[in-house]
């Protein structure tokens, strides 16, 4: 039976502020570390020796080439190189490839061996200010049952890196809103926004920068929180953004707080996120949020924003 097997439904765990991990490693080597991926954002492991590797013309040197996988081209990463982890032809010859789909882009990671598949609340999730440096690769870790440490990446930041053309498009914006009404609120305001991965939290500042709004970034959704629950009047926040994935507490939960709260009930929430499954769309929707967005199509996010506010019960 594949560690991919038997995981509970994202929306389920999300209500209970809960996430489950495929932890896995990209060395055999005693040394090296856990490494983990919302398993949600995985599609299956498949063993790389059973798979032709078609290499591409200068191309970035993580991108090792693409495979063919029920008939899909997909380009495979080397995860070990970008952690500065080399692999013998030996290693190579046993390693696995993790697939996955961060908001629609289907890629392979080289990973040595999936160990399993663990179920963590948010707030056992960490985040230390020395993995808030510019450039940095692990975003947060946790502890596993015998207390090892594992390291959840800044996967975004590795497409960022290998395949830019992936990304967002932050120079769309202001342009995509010149047919728009701006809201004044949203002209004098400051959207407040919940987002821990650097490279998001880059790509989200040149958007508003680019369109002259003022915005706000805070690296969980308890730092949110905390600082709206702190503010003598909350309604004057014209809109709020939210990630899914945070640690401490996911973005699910933010809603769920923002919107038992009086005060914060009627502010627009956008939901900014690489868990672009239906399921996810629908629970957003369920508990309050005003609009998801991947994090591929940030660049379209403040357009959604005025939608939000310009279609909000007056």
């Amino acid at each position: 039976m594949s560690v991919l097997d038997n995981v509970d439904a994202a929306t389920n765990l999300a209500k209970n502020n809960e996430l489950q991990l495929l932890v896995f490693r990209v060395s055999e080597s005693e040394e090296s570390a856990y490494y983990a991926i919302n398993v949600f954002k995985t599609r299956e492991v498949v063993e790389a020796k059973n798979h032709f590797l078609t290499q591409i013309p200068s191309c970035h040197p993580l991108l090792e080439g693409t495979i063919t996988l029920r008939g899909l081209q997909i380009p495979i990463l080397n995860l070990p190189s970008w952690l500065d982890v080399k692999l013998s032809k030996e290693d190579i010859e046993k390693s696995n490839v993790l697939i996955c789909d961060f908001n629609g882009i289907i890629i392979g990671l080289r990973i040595m061996s999936a160990y399993r598949v663990v179920k963590k609340n948010w707030n056992e999730m960490h985040a230390p200010d020395s993995y808030r440096q510019e450039g940095g690769m692990v975003m947060n870790h946790t502890r596993l049952e015998d207390g090892s440490l594992c390291l959840i990446l800044d996967y975004e930041k590795l497409l960022a890196d290998v395949i830019p053309q992936a990304m967002v498009d932050v120079l769309e914006s202001p342009g995509n809103l010149k047919d728009m009404e701006v809201p004044a609120k949203l002209k004098v305001g400051t959207v407040l926004i919940a987002e821990d991965s650097k490279t998001a939290q880059r790509h989200l500042l040149q958007i508003f920068q680019n369109s002259s709004i003022d915005m706000k970034l805070f690296d969980n959704g308890k730092l949110l929180i905390d600082y709206i629950m702190r503010m003598p009047d909350p309604s004057i926040i014209p809109a709020i953004i939210t990630d899914i994935e945070m640690p401490e507490m996911s973005g699910f939960t933010v809603i769920q707080e923002l919107r038992k709260n009086k005060s914060t009930s009627k502010i627009p929430i956008i939901v900014n996120s690489s868990m672009t499954g239906e399921n996810n769309k629908r629970e957003a929707e369920g508990l309050g949020a005003n609009g998801f967005i991947d994090k591929t199509k940030s660049h379209n996010v403040i357009p959604l924003i005025v939608e939000a506010m310009n279609n909000a019960p007056k």
